[in-house]
């Protein structure tokens, strides 16, 4: 098998996941996926598409990812490693698809506006 490489996005987080036969390694940006995310909830997303297929110990995933916060990042590592399994075999997408791992996320930051606070609140009105 040769090397699967897929992307992944999240609100302004990009995910290059590169997926190879091994033994289970998970390293991101150079580091080992527990020293990069180190909360139990970001290690459940970036694992899960692995998990519902089964493939937690088969594959070495390699993943650089950039922009964004920590959890755009974990997720658009999900998106990509779910894109990956489906490569892979194309009946992992029955069980990934009802998860949701399927669907890029389209929500983004809503940009702000000239003569207001942010994007939709307003500065304070003085009447006097």
């Amino acid at each position: 098998m040769e090397v699967i490489h897929k992307i992944g996005r999240r609100k302004t987080a990009v995910a290059r996941v590169y997926v190879s036969e091994g033994s289970g390694k998970f390293s991101v940006n150079k580091k080992d996926l527990k020293d990069y995310f180190t909360t139990g909830p970001l290690l459940y997303k970036v694992n899960q598409a692995l998990n519902l297929t089964g493939n937690d110990d088969n594959f070495d995933v390699r993943a650089n990812v950039y922009g964004g916060g920590i959890t755009g990042q974990a997720e658009a590592i999900r998106l990509a490693l779910a894109r990956a399994m489906v490569e892979l075999d194309a009946e992992n997408r029955a069980v990934l698809k009802p998860e949701g791992l399927m669907t890029r996320d389209p929500r983004m930051v809503e940009r702000k506006k000239f003569g207001q606070k942010k994007a939709r609140k307003k500065f304070q009105f003085s009447k006097r």
